[in-house]
């Protein structure tokens, strides 16, 4: 247990370069207080104390803001950077060495039984705001872009954003690349579809102009009386 604890407090150094001692560490940093506060609270669930393990969650709670379920699975090394409105629910499983950054959430998609959140490879960063919301895994190494919202499975060593998140980096190469010499202009495409629609409008206006000189011819010719007209 001690050697998990210290791990903790190392994998803060390790990727805050703001933290001076730990004394510091152990004060000021509501992440690290809320990992610990969900080891206990874990370790009771486990063991079938479930109303005391939510209490001792939701009092974490209330002092941290970052809500992490006592059925949640958390490795060693998790970094929860700032961490205000931070989320993991039930059924997730955080692995080894993973950073979450302010406003991520680890969410299920509905009411359904079982697995229902996701799984977080090892040496995960997950930035701000960033929304994991189903049963799937996110591979190890990978990188999930701040406000991206994830709803397939990611593979290891992937770079994801958007919304809905798509992988643009795989193994370390791009897989979105853009065509530089062939990229659309949305300008020229908006104009080239005003014009398409200004021609038809044209062809329309030319047939009606031409149908209304027809009825006129016919409405003098019935004026006049004229007999190939009667």
């Amino acid at each position: 247990m001690f050697k998990r604890l210290r791990r903790d407090i190392e994998a803060v150094f390790e990727r805050d370069p703001a933290a001076r001692s730990v004394l510091e560490v152990l004060l000021c940093y509501p992440g690290l207080k809320a990992i610990w506060a969900h080891r206990v609270a874990h370790w009771l669930w486990q063991r079938n104390f479930k109303l005391l393990a939510r209490v001792i969650s939701q009092i974490s709670r209330f002092f941290t803001q970052i809500e992490i379920h006592p059925g949640a699975k958390i490795g060693e090394g998790v970094f929860i950077d700032h961490g205000c409105g931070v989320v993991i629910g039930e059924t997730a499983e955080v692995g080894n060495n993973v950073t979450i950054y302010q406003g991520v959430t680890l969410g299920g998609t509905g009411k359904e039984k079982g697995k229902r959140h996701p799984t977080i490879g090892d040496n995960v960063v997950i930035g701000t705001g960033a929304r994991i919301l189903g049963s799937f895994t996110v591979g190890a190494n990978s990188r999930i872009g701040a406000g991206a919202v994830v709803l397939r499975e990611v593979p290891p060593n992937s770079t994801v954003v958007g919304n809905p998140g798509r992988v643009v980096v795989q193994n370390g190469v791009r897989t979105d690349q853009l065509d530089m010499i062939h990229m659309p202009d949305p300008i020229a495409n908006m104009f080239d579809q005003m014009q398409r629609q200004i021609d038809k409008l044209a062809q329309r206006i030319e047939r009606l102009e031409e149908e209304n000189r027809a009825l006129r011819r016919l409405q003098e010719g019935l004026a006049h009386g004229h007999p190939h007209l009667q």
